[in-house]
């Protein structure tokens, strides 16, 4: 051999190419394999040619196992329809999803999860998919249990308030189209304070489920038991007659004459009842529970232990002052106050530019709660100051609302009692309100009565204060007190309001008339702005236009109304 050939050949390309395949294979079985979801490699019939770790280990089969099985196999057979239909638009190159599918495992045990098909394209064609299973079973037994603690009573575990509310609305949808009637029973168990102080809040707690083991055993399909709170349940009848209702409460009132025995001691208690009926007395849960209240303390004061229906001649009233105090120091954290605006109108021009705020209370329990019951008790029990405070920021609040959509400036008034009056703390409040929700201070009218200032040097000091942060001052109910002309003299007034004693018998007393215009005559001469409260007829108002009263507010106008109200009615556009 005289010559060798030698025919040299990089192929460093090659040997890059095939490294670098060769890591993107390994970097997408990591994908696959280290998965915390199921993955499932099926070919076009859906039969599982590959599968990861999550895959065997939710399944509970081994790899070798899961190899060419059948994966409808692992599907509870409600669901093989869905899964077929996804399958279908999956292999025709369209990703699908399932959010609900029961996965069966190896011990046959049902799995909640969610399901998401990849399709699997080589060469353009679609020859098989993935399918991702993600196991949702904790998660949804999670929402259940939080749904259904927001619908039961965790003491009894019978339904609660909540449940109640949601139910009424539903339960008188489905009757309306039958024209069929509805009756809320509202019990409340007598003297259960008793109980209570003898065995203990635990003792009491037991007596309670005691209790409702009897009053399960009335319920059905068209009887439904729900918690009120406390020592209080109510039931619902679907589908029931005065008669039925009736027969209903005594049967309620039958289970309550054996003893209930609690740590060997027998206990006899009894129910009141109060009713309220659908359609007659109300249209939704707070306005039959309001109606059933009602009956309910018509029993409580003629006797106890009976029933008696909602009729119109109850009122809505607390049984005592201590129920109420109690009611009305949670008042707030339920929502049950709210603020209403009554307008003030301009005399000449017909315009509105102010509001008298004024609080409302609507108690769940016992509904409608007049201010002249509950606004001394809270001056009494010292809860004026919180609810006074609450009041000036939910007006601060309603005020910047209304800046933010563009409405004119107006002034709010709000009363402040005597008690709030000589509290130090009360203009630094008011400025922090102010400050906070970027409320002019021109904005809000500090409402005081006469007998707030009955202390002439700490008034003084506190009107000073209250002027200097640029608030507008008034005085309410004005010609009710003895020193009316000595204050107006010394102190730094802005309006005056007229009480409505006076404004009632205008035009017909002549005394009340004379003293009217006396009151509006002796304002002008003293630059302050005069208001005419309790206007109620026309009369009244041509009195007020031609003695030059510039604003009056009443019922002639219009009656305390919420914001929505006042903005649909065009009070404040600009």
């Amino acid at each position: 051999m005289e010559y060798v050939v030698s025919i040299t050949r990089d192929i460093t390309p090659s040997i890059e190419e095939k490294m670098k395949l060769k890591k993107a294979k390994e970097r997408y079985k990591s994908i696959i394999e280290h998965n915390l979801d199921a993955i499932f490699m099926l070919d076009a019939q859906g039969i599982i040619k590959d599968s990861n770790r999550a895959g065997c280990s939710l399944s509970g089969y081994s790899k070798e196992a899961l190899t060419n099985m059948n994966i409808f196999d692992l599907m509870k057979a409600q669901n093989r329809k869905v899964l077929d239909d996804a399958l279908i638009r999956t292999l025709s190159g369209n990703p699908s999803s399932i959010d609900y599918c029961l996965f069966l495992n190896e011990r046959s045990e049902e799995r909640i999860t969610q399901l998401k098909l990849v399709p699997i394209v080589v060469n353009q064609k679609c020859d098989g998919c993935y399918i991702i299973v993600k196991d949702i079973t904790k998660h949804h037994e999670q929402s259940e249990m939080i749904h259904y603690m927001a619908l039961h009573d965790q003491l009894t575990g019978i339904w609660n308030r909540k449940a109640l509310d949601d139910h009424i609305p539903l339960i008188i949808h489905n009757m309306e189209e039958r024209g069929v009637e509805l009756s809320l029973l509202y019990l409340d168990l007598d003297r259960f304070k008793f109980v209570n102080d003898t065995l203990g809040l635990k003792g009491g707690d037991r007596f309670l489920k005691r209790i409702t083991e009897r009053l399960i055993t009335l319920t059905n399909e068209d009887c439904l038991l729900y918690r009120q709170g406390g020592d209080e349940f109510i039931f619902l009848l679907k589908n029931s007659s005065f008669e039925i209702t009736k027969t209903k409460a005594k049967e309620i009132l039958a289970l309550f004459i054996d003893p209930f025995t609690i740590d060997s001691q027998e206990f006899y208690i009894s129910p009141s009842i109060g009713i309220s009926r659908y359609p007659a007395d109300g249209y939704d849960s707070n306005s039959l529970i309001q109606k059933a209240a009602q009956a309910l303390f018509e029993v409580k004061e003629k006797g106890r232990a009976h029933y008696r229906f909602y009729q119109t001649h109850m009122k809505s009233s607390f049984p005592n002052y201590i129920i109420m105090e109690s009611h009305l120091r949670k008042a707030i954290e339920k929502g049950e106050l709210y603020v209403h605006y009554q307008p003030q109108v301009n005399l000449s021009t017909g315009s509105i530019d102010s509001f008298e705020a004024l609080i409302r209370w609507n108690n769940r329990k016992f509904g409608f709660v007049s201010p002249a019951q509950f606004i001394p008790l809270a001056e009494e029990t010292g809860l004026i100051h919180q609810i006074g405070e609450w009041v000036l920021e939910q007006v601060c609040i309603q005020l910047q609302k209304w800046r933010v959509k563009g409405y004119r400036s107006v002034r709010v008034a709000i009363n402040i009692s005597p008690k709030q009056f000589l509290q130090e703390q009360l203009v630094e409040t008011i400025d922090f309100y102010l400050s906070t929700y970027s409320i002019p201070a021109y904005c809000i009218e500090i409402e005081i009565t006469e007998g707030a200032m009955q202390d002439t040097q700490q008034t003084l000091k506190m009107l000073k204060k209250l002027k200097d942060l640029g608030v507008f001052i008034s005085v309410d109910d004005f010609g009710t007190g003895y020193s009316s002309l000595h204050y107006l003299k010394r102190f730094p007034i802005d309006v005056l309001k007229i009480d409505q004693s006076f404004v009632k018998e205008i035009g017909m007393n002549h005394k009340d008339s004379a003293i009217t215009t006396t009151i509006i005559h002796l304002a002008h001469s003293l630059g302050l702005e005069v208001i005419a409260e309790g206007v109620e007829r026309e009369g009244q108002v041509d009195f007020l236009k031609k003695a030059n009263c510039q604003k009056a507010q009443g019922y002639f106008f219009s009656k305390p109304i919420g914001p929505k109200e006042i903005e649909q009615q065009q009070f404040v556009l600009m």
